[in-house]
């Protein structure tokens, strides 16, 4: 299996969905990570191998495309010793060119998850610059070659089918996110919102996630002057992509504590029992997001009962019921750039559905309690492990046929 991201190093979806799927996998299979990263790990079935990235690239115009062209250098030395391995599975463009040569060269069967797709995200030429080029190419290279395509939800194999029209159906094949349902669930420990000034006696919004085009948390901080003065809202944002959305991030939230003074920004990733607690005493998480194949966020928030308000896009309609676990809230993409098409539309939408269960404890809990119940009966790692086992099984199956 290979990813960039794997713990302690993990600061998005794909970190915390290979985190969980390789130690469910490591019950029934050998399961051999690699990764970006000094790490060496020998538990049981699981094994993880870690390669450094380049040092620091002085050169502005060149810092600009290090990512993409560390990812294409790591992919390379990571597929020179591959003995014993029967299938190659990859997480994220970072990763799909190793992948793709291991297919190449070892003749072993290729199965890629996508957990976002390069052609629906354009703001990222503003991360990347000329490197979206590059990314853009490893995934399409690698999407077209893989014997399986991994969706991580409906709406997701609906967008790789229409942004890579030479993809056979029958390749795609829709295996969820999951939830670790013993660590995800409600605690009545408060620690975590002490030591980070939340009061809890008032209740709150919670936005957990990084500070990024695709995460949207720029538009739930101008959906805040919609809302009464005296909310509560705690921004858990960090790693922002860029200066640029790093500074207007920060200018936004300084004009909205002009008139919301219980803005609670922490401006770092939590720790698991850290986030676990926030969760938990949120009056309803909110998930603004422009782009979300998934959005396990949503499902941990539910997994700790409670209530969520999300944008009705990708995959977040197949894990927030509306009406039923939280809101949705419509969303329209301006065709070109991926952001809302009427953004104070958007903004004062989130407002209102938040206002609302800001004023309905009792609908809360409801929401917060039927949540629970979808991540128990839907979204377990265990039934996630075995479909993904099963697929292995057929695509090596079909190899020894073949």
């Amino acid at each position: 299996m290979f990813t960039r991201e794997y713990p302690p190093q993990v600061y998005g979806g794909a970190g915390v969905h290979v985190d969980y799927l390789s130690r469910e996998l490591a019950r029934e299979v050998e399961v051999e990570v690699h990764c970006w990263g000094r790490q060496h790990l020998d538990r049981g079935r699981l094994r993880v191998r870690g390669d450094e990235p380049w040092g620091e690239i002085s050169n502005g115009t060149e810092a600009r495309f290090k990512g993409a062209l560390e990812a294409l250098s790591l992919n390379l030395t990571q597929i020179k010793a591959l003995e014993g391995i029967d299938l190659v599975h990859t997480h994220t463009w970072y990763v799909s060119m190793a992948g793709y040569l291991a297919k190449k060269l070892y003749g072993m069967p290729f199965v890629l998850t996508t957990h976002s797709l390069e052609p629906l995200r354009a703001w990222k030429s503003e991360q990347l610059g000329s490197g979206y080029a590059m990314s853009s190419w490893m995934e399409r290279t690698a999407i077209l070659d893989a014997d399986a395509i991994v969706a991580v939800s409906n709406g997701t194999k609906a967008d790789i089918l229409r942004a890579y029209p030479g993809v056979d159906t029958a390749r795609v094949h829709v295996i969820y996110n999951g939830i670790d349902l013993d660590e995800y669930k409600k605690t009545v420990e408060m620690q975590a919102l002490r030591d980070y000034g939340v009061d809890e006696n008032v209740p709150y919004v919670l936005f957990v996630g990084r500070i990024t085009r695709q995460k949207g948390v720029t538009y739930l901080v101008d959906a805040i002057r919609y809302l009464p003065p005296e909310t509560q809202v705690v921004l858990c944002a960090g790693a922002p992509d860029t200066p640029e959305i790093a500074a207007e991030m920060r200018e936004k939230v300084e004009e909205a504590r002009k008139n919301h003074p219980r803005i609670v920004w922490i401006e770092k990733m939590l720790s698991k029992p850290e986030a676990v607690q926030l969760y938990s005493h949120a009056r309803v998480f909110c998930c603004p997001s422009v782009y979300e194949p998934f959005g396990i966020i949503n499902l941990e928030a539910m997994a700790c009962g409670t209530a969520v308000v999300a944008s009705a896009t990708g995959g977040i309609k197949e894990v927030v019921v509306d009406g039923e676990t939280g809101f949705l809230v419509p969303f329209e993409a301006d065709p070109v750039t991926g952001s809302p098409s009427d953004a104070e539309k958007f903004a004062r939408e989130i407002a209102a559905r938040l206002a609302e269960l800001l004023r309905d404890e009792e609908k809360c809990r409801v929401f917060g309690e039927a949540g629970r119940r979808r991540a128990e009966e839907i979204f377990s790692w265990r039934t996630i492990a075995k479909q993904t086992i099963a697929l292995y099984q057929r695509l090596l199956e079909q190899k020894k046929a073949a």
